[in-house]
């Protein structure tokens, strides 16, 4: 069974806020966005359950946030960025820019 991703005019606005509004998410986001070329599910330290990870890539995949793609035995996850620009030219950045980790 193929995996889901909407096509670039299913983005809707709503649905990327949405996803990208819970912190675990964002934070995934953020880690996507400094790897160009992806990276696998695998590779990002999650602090929580396997099925709650599972759940947030789905939601980041489904809202059109990233694409999934198998690389051998791996599935590799990016950011539909290009789409996501396309669609709503600036919001990943200003989302990203205006939630930065602060220095302490």
């Amino acid at each position: 069974m193929a995996t889901y991703h909407p096509v670039r005019e299913q983005l809707l606005v709503e649905d990327v806020l949405a996803a990208l509004g819970n912190p675990v998410r964002l934070g995934i986001v953020r880690e996507l966005a400094t790897s160009p070329d992806g990276r696998t599910c695998g590779s990002l330290p999650l602090e929580v359950t396997k099925a709650t990870a599972t759940h947030h890539w789905r939601v980041l995949r489904e809202s059109g946030v990233t694409q999934e793609h198998r690389t051998g035995r791996y599935k590799a996850v990016s950011l539909r960025r290009a789409d996501l620009e396309h669609r709503f030219p600036g919001l990943l950045d200003a989302v990203l820019a205006a939630s930065a980790p602060t220095a302490n």
